[in-house]
């Protein structure tokens, strides 16, 4: 797809700067080599958790940091996950925390404790390379989490090829992450009004704009019609490329379009929306003021999207009357 001076540039979750060393995660002693090495920088999952620090003073690239660390001694029983090096030939190693049963072992109920954050509460601070970081380590851990055991003859798989690979123990079959791509667009009338949609299960006042997943057999482009007819029931007239950003929860990547149409007349469907509504720019202003009408958050392209056609972002908005 080509770009253009619409396209949307530095999403939040879209700017990893590692080099993915790709040759390097055939050999099979790589991770022992890497965790043996003390310039190695470990950043450790824990549940949908990693641990952050505030920078020292005033830095241009994020006001967050992962708290990376050297490699320990229970490394070498956890999964690890070659992640990528830096320009200097620093190695990256994701790490992922003990997690009894299968649940979340994280040792915080409140998020802030020891300054272990979730992806949506740290993504937009972190600078590109601990953004890349978070994003990759946290998809490849749900990957594995979701696919211990081989969908061909059930028996246990283990992991192979610096953690971005599967192999099955019995039949020696390979498995590889699985990444779901999913459309999301605006939808704008002849009015210049802006379509936003309430998912079934979300609460009062949280609005976005529509999406769904790309069905196999399926363009892009297409699956942003077929979204749009079937969760509003009006068709579009064209989409254009926006951009795309991985959206980690699980294992998703999202394709941004902006689309057009001359229909207005809705009808929802009610399994997928309790309500969708077209509003003007100014109105969407004052119900961001009065706080009648949520964002998505400030790491979504789905917020970029609508900051596109508002014209300013959601901040700048709100902090005029705060």
């Amino acid at each position: 797809m080509a770009l253009t001076d619409e396209t949307l540039a530095d999403l939040a979750l879209s700017r990893s700067s590692l080099d993915r060393v790709a040759f390097e995660r055939r050999r099979p002693e790589i991770i022992r080599e890497l965790l043996d090495d003390p310039h190695t920088r470990v950043a450790e999952v824990r549940g949908d958790r990693m641990r952050v620090a505030a920078q020292g003073g005033p830095s241009p690239d994020g006001a967050l940091a992962l708290a990376l660390r050297a490699p320990e001694h229970a490394d070498r029983g956890r999964l690890a996950l070659l992640l990528g090096r830096d320009p200097a030939g620093t190695a990256y190693l994701g790490v992922v925390g003990d997690e009894p049963d299968g649940q979340d072992a994280s040792p915080v109920d409140d998020p802030e404790v020891d300054g272990w954050l979730t992806m949506r509460q740290a993504g937009e601070a972190l600078c590109p390379r601990d953004a890349g970081v978070f994003t990759t380590a946290l998809a490849l851990a749900n990957w594995h989490g979701a696919h211990r055991f081989c969908p061909r003859c059930g028996a246990p798989t283990e992991p192979v090829e610096g953690g971005w690979v599967r192999r099955c123990e019995r039949d020696g079959s390979e498995h590889y992450p699985r990444t779901d791509p999913a459309v999301i667009m605006s939808v704008v009338d002849p009015d210049d009004r802006l379509l936003l949609g309430r998912g079934a299960h979300w609460p009062e006042g949280r609005f976005s704009v529509l999406a769904g997943f790309v069905e196999p057999g399926e363009s892009f482009e297409a699956a942003v019609a077929r979204e749009v007819a079937e969760e509003v029931g009006i068709a579009i007239d064209g989409a254009r490329y926006l951009g795309n950003q991985p959206w980690p929860f699980p294992s998703s990547v999202m394709i941004g379009f902006a689309a057009t149409t001359r229909q207005t007349q809705l009808t929802i469907d009610p399994v997928e929306m309790a309500e969708a509504r077209w509003v003007e720019r100014e109105e969407y202003r004052v119900l961001l003021r009065d706080g009648s009408i949520r964002t998505p958050s400030g790491i979504s392209i789905a917020k970029r999207i609508i900051e596109r056609w508002l014209g300013q972002t959601v901040e700048s908005v709100v902090e005029r009357v705060s």
